[in-house]
């Protein structure tokens, strides 16, 4: 297995993280924001900014995939979990861990507003815009990254990596 280069420490994503936490409940005081995780790599990043928030939260998750081969995306995506709860009047944040191409979050953008949220917003961990095929609103981004292929703290490269506790290159 290779060794990645260390390119985000452990102590940046967790400082970060804090402040996206903070962020995120300057913008919606009241109690009622509904984190949306979306499966699997948002998860160490979802985990650790819910802890974050101050007041009440409630979370869900969401399981899409899309068709591609090797690291690029046909730009189709299909519904592997729907969320469980209604959206119906609620302040929703999807949370992603990276956002490249911006297909994918696009399609769960739109689709999440025919919900009916009270606001519907984005929080990732990365943004990579020099990968975007379609303008995205990411109204909270913890680091904006250059075109490299990263893993750890939630992102993988065929299900390895996960686990790292920063996040790391792949590609030199």
């Amino acid at each position: 297995m290779l060794s990645p280069r260390v390119m985000i420490e452990s102590s940046a994503l967790a400082a970060r993280v804090a402040e996206l936490a903070l962020e995120i409940r300057a913008a919606i005081p009241e109690d009622d924001i509904h984190f949306v995780g979306v499966l699997k790599g948002a998860v160490p990043f979802m985990a650790d900014l819910i802890r974050a928030v101050p007041g009440g939260v409630t979370i869900d998750f969401i399981a899409v995939s899309s068709y591609g081969s090797g690291t690029s995306s046909s730009g189709e995506v299909r519904m592997l979990k729907d969320v469980d709860a209604s959206l119906d009047g609620r302040h929703v944040i999807i949370v992603e861990d990276i956002v490249d191409t911006g297909l994918t979050l696009h399609y769960l953008q739109d689709l999440l507003r025919l919900r009916n949220p009270r606001s519907l917003r984005t929080a990732c961990l990365l943004s990579k815009p020099s990968r975007r095929k379609v303008e995205v609103p990411v109204e909270f981004v913890g680091f904006t990254i250059d075109d490299h292929f990263v893993v750890g703290y939630g992102l993988d490269y065929d299900e390895q990596y996960r686990n790292l506790p920063y996040i790391g290159r792949l590609d030199g």
